[in-house]
């Protein structure tokens, strides 16, 4: 038979299990703290996880749009130099142009005035290509000493400048210097020769300035 418990037995009995409850209830509250503690840390975690994902994510489109617009200034600064390139080219271009059409217009000017000056010496020649004539008349029917001397500084005058006269002694026919006023039958071994010539001709370098006028064998 199991002895009766007293008074003060069951009450530090009751006392116990009333702590022992307390206890398993305080333990349940830490567990439950602990699971709170657990979930807080976990949605923080996932609140870190996900606000560095967007910092991520932000980071990465702002480095796109960087990349974004650094190709467009690429783009743009090879649009620029493509322009750039072209416009120099055509500067160039143009500039070769206007240094081709000075050169022509230099050499062109320089040929106007070489050809002017040479047909005004042409036409001062000419024009004293009669007084020769007169010179050669007058000492062929008078034989004067003076007249010889001045003759022969005309002559000196006109070889200085390159002047002289056509050659027509046994000289054969030549239309670019000889002028034939006549033919004469003067035997084979004349045909086609210079005969006489009744007017001089003269050159100025090559050109010729006047015809000699000659009679020409048949």
């Amino acid at each position: 038979m199991r002895p009766k418990r007293t008074r003060v037995a069951t009450d530090k009995l009751a006392g116990k299990e009333a702590v022992a409850w307390d206890l398993k209830e305080q333990i349940k509250v830490q567990r439950n703290d602990v699971r709170c503690m657990k979930k807080k840390l976990k949605y923080k975690d996932m609140a870190k996880k996900d606000k560095r994902q967007e910092e991520q994510q932000e980071q990465q489109e702002e480095l796109q749009a960087r990349l974004h617009e650094l190709e467009e200034q690429v783009a743009e600064a090879e649009s620029q130099k493509a322009k750039a390139e072209s416009q120099l080219a055509e500067m160039e271009d143009k500039n070769l142009r206007m240094m081709a059409e000075f050169d022509n217009y230099r050499k062109r000017t320089n040929k106007e005035k070489i050809e002017l000056t040479e047909r005004a010496g042409e036409k001062i020649f000419t024009e004293m290509l009669p007084l020769i004539d007169d010179f050669e008349r007058a000492i062929a029917a008078i034989d004067d000493e003076g007249v010889r001397l001045i003759y022969q500084k005309f002559l000196s005058f006109l070889d200085k400048h390159d002047v002289h006269a056509v050659e027509t002694e046994n000289a054969d026919f030549n239309t670019d210097e000889h002028e034939a006023v006549t033919t004469f039958a003067a035997g084979e071994d004349k045909k086609g020769k210079v005969i006489d010539c009744t007017q001089k001709g003269y050159k100025m370098g090559e050109k010729v300035i006047r015809f000699a006028k000659v009679v020409v064998g048949e």
